[in-house]
């Protein structure tokens, strides 16, 4: 099992994010708060100067996705897919590890016990 598998159409956006903004990468962390306790947080990487310790990178076709040090054992096991509708365009988060989820999709909240399981799988 990956830490993050990327479908093709989140790869293509990363890429042509990472193009249009002249970035190094694409990052998801995850910060406390929202409805349900985190909140996935989306930014981009300027430079690979500016990675953290123990960023976790990942390739796409041109560009890179990271996810952040914090995030890591949260994120174990996750696509991350880039979907198109009626209502718009965004990054959809298909984590396993998510116990609950807010309405608006970018709260959530983890089953802590599970975790350890899945970072120790990953490895």
């Amino acid at each position: 099992m990956s830490i993050v598998t990327l479908t093709d159409t989140a790869k293509a956006q990363i890429d042509s994010i990472c193009q249009e903004n002249d970035s190094y990468a694409v990052s998801l962390n995850l910060k406390g708060g929202g409805c349900a306790g985190f909140e996935y947080d989306w930014t981009i990487v300027a430079t690979e100067a500016d990675l953290e310790e123990n960023d976790i990178v990942i390739d796409s076709d041109t560009g890179k996705f990271v996810v952040g040090a914090i995030a890591v054992m949260y994120m174990v096991g996750t696509e991350i897919d880039y979907v198109k509708d009626i209502m718009g365009a965004t990054f959809q988060v298909n984590n396993p590890n998510a116990q609950s989820a807010c309405g608006c999709g970018v709260s959530i909240n983890f089953d802590v016990e599970n975790l350890d399981n899945s970072l120790a799988t990953a490895i």
